[in-house]
């Protein structure tokens, strides 16, 4: 077994790992993938200042994200297909944010369904995403689900009306199961753990969708419905009616204008999520974390603001900490830990993402993640609102 230091290393063995089809799908953008790379590159651009001679006794990561006690500022993305990059992977990625006491996210299009994950975790609460649909009746259903399963918020994605184009899963012929052709047969050939897990899985469709949409009882169906589902319509009267439907804590998803947080505030919703999709949707767009400050500027008194896109470190996470963002989520990360080594991996990524956190939160003069603030970052170096 290597030696595990980064989530770089992760990515790497989950490239060795994971077939093509599955690992391109979590490893890409749209189009360019500017915005991709852009997310990632622009927290480097962001310098710490080093405090010395500071007692750095008594660290704590601990606060929390709308009003959950938290044992770091970051929560599991919501990630489709996940179950695909290691069998049973929404599960096992469920089990390790327990375990490390921090929220995970459910995605709709998940392999795992909604009941999969509860009875893997006992019943113990995560949060589950929502992309709304123009089969009220099924969304409706979701929530009614989602609310049987003790789901603890819901996370609403804004940005997914209508689907960016990424280039690598057209080539590779994107599908789950994966469509049998003979380049894909190749590679498969070459990843003998994932195969053998997969064989012993008895999830491979989208847990969430087959069986509950009257006529989609397999895959093929299932593709014809989705190409119709997402809903290019849908507006801020819809969110409105989906708060009120589901009742509990709201989280919305997408959000990158200072406009629209504004109506994000006005929507009533508990916290707000600064996120491009991880480069997968607009090409071109602003990058998470320079879009991040002025946001929290606008609104931060408001709302609780949240960010994701391109975090790979706790330094990462300090850095958007810095710069106003009350909770962080981390999709590639754990996709590349579930891909490597399964429920271990993602457990070894929150590992090393807390400890880098911690130290580096240390070697700025704090030592507790709720008094930080952009003075631990050299001016000049940092997106100002």
């Amino acid at each position: 077994m290597p030696i595990i230091t980064n989530i770089e290393d992760l990515r790497v063995l989950a490239q060795k790992r994971v077939p093509r089809m599955f690992y391109d799908y979590a490893d890409s953008g749209s189009w360019t993938e500017s915005t991709y790379r852009g997310n990632e590159t622009d927290f480097q651009k962001i310098k710490f200042r080093q405090r010395v001679a500071v007692n750095m006794e008594n660290r704590s990561t601990k606060t929390q994200m709308i009003g959950q006690d938290v044992s770091m500022p970051v929560a599991i993305a919501p990630t489709g297909l996940t179950g695909m990059q290691h069998a049973d992977g929404e599960i096992l990625g469920a089990r390790a944010a327990k375990k490390f006491g921090i929220p995970f996210t459910l995605s709709t299009m998940s392999i795992c369904s909604i009941e999969d994950v509860a009875k893997g975790t006992d019943g113990h609460p995560f949060w589950f995403q929502l992309y709304v649909m123009k089969d009220r009746d099924f969304i409706n259903n979701l929530i009614d689900r989602a609310k049987a399963a003790n789901c603890s918020a819901l996370v609403l994605t804004l940005d997914l009306q209508i689907l960016g184009q990424r280039h690598k899963d057209i080539k590779n012929g994107l599908s789950a199961p994966p469509k049998l052709t003979i380049p894909n047969i190749i590679n498969m050939m070459t990843k003998p753990r994932w195969c053998a897990g997969m064989l012993g899985a008895t999830r491979r469709d989208f847990g969430n969708i087959v069986g509950h949409v009257k006529g989609v009882e397999n895959m093929s169906s299932l593709g014809a419905w989705t190409a119709q589902q997402f809903d290019p319509a849908l507006n801020w009267g819809d969110v409105e009616w989906i708060k009120k439907r589901w009742g509990g804590k709201l989280i919305l998803k997408g959000i990158q204008d200072v406009e629209d947080a504004k109506l994000a505030v006005e929507s009533g919703a508990d916290a707000l999520i600064v996120s491009n999709h991880g480069g997968r949707q607009l090409d071109g767009a602003e990058t998470s974390i320079r879009a991040l400050p002025a946001i929290v500027d606008a609104v931060g008194k408001q709302i609780e603001v949240h960010m994701d896109g391109g975090i790979r470190s706790g330094q990462d996470v300090l850095r958007a900490t810095a710069l106003g963002a009350k909770g962080t989520y981390i999709g590639r990360a754990w996709l590349y830990a579930l891909g490597a080594m399964g429920e271990e991996g993602v457990s070894k990524c929150l590992e090393l993402i807390h400890k880098e956190l911690e130290l580096s939160m240390a070697f700025c003069g704090h030592t507790n993640i709720n008094t930080v603030d952009k003075g631990i970052l050299l001016p000049g170096t940092f997106p100002t609102a």
